[in-house]
C-alpha cells in the first residue's frame, strides 16, 4: 500500500463528495485507501458515502470527538507507507498524488 488518505468529516456532505471524486481520480494507478471519519454528522454523509463510495473505510462516531482524536482512530488503522490528512473541503489534482510520492 503506498498512500492512506484520512479525511474527517461533521456536517459537509456536498464538500466530501467533492473531496472524494477529486481522490478516487487521482488515485487511478496508485495503490491507495480512503478513510472517512464522521464525527457525528446530522446531515447525510454517512449514508452518501456508504452508497457512492463503497470502498471507502468508514469510522462512524457517535459523537463529535474532534479533529485530532478522529484522524488518530483511522492512523492507528491505516497500511500505507504515506499518510495524507486532508479536509474535507479540498478538491485535489488528478496528478497530485503522483507528483508528491513519485
Amino acid at each position: 500500500m503506498k498512500i492512506s488518505i484520512v479525511i474527517v468529516n461533521y456536517n459537509v456532505q456536498h464538500f466530501l463528495e467533492q473531496c472524494l471524486h477529486s481522490v478516487f481520480k487521482a488515485l487511478q494507478g496508485i495503490e491507495g485507501e480512503v478513510f472517512v471519519v464522521d464525527n457525528n454528522s446530522v446531515d447525510a454523509s454517512v449514508t452518501m458515502v456508504k452508497e457512492k463510495f463503497p470502498s471507502v473505510v468508514l469510522i462512524e462516531n457517535k459523537q463529535n470527538t474532534g479533529f485530532s482524536f478522529a484522524n488518530n482512530q483511522a492512523i492507528k488503522l491505516v497500511k500505507g507507507e504515506y499518510i495524507l490528512l486532508l479536509n474535507p473541503d479540498t478538491v485535489v489534482e488528478e496528478d497530485t498524488f503522483i507528483k508528491v510520492i513519485f
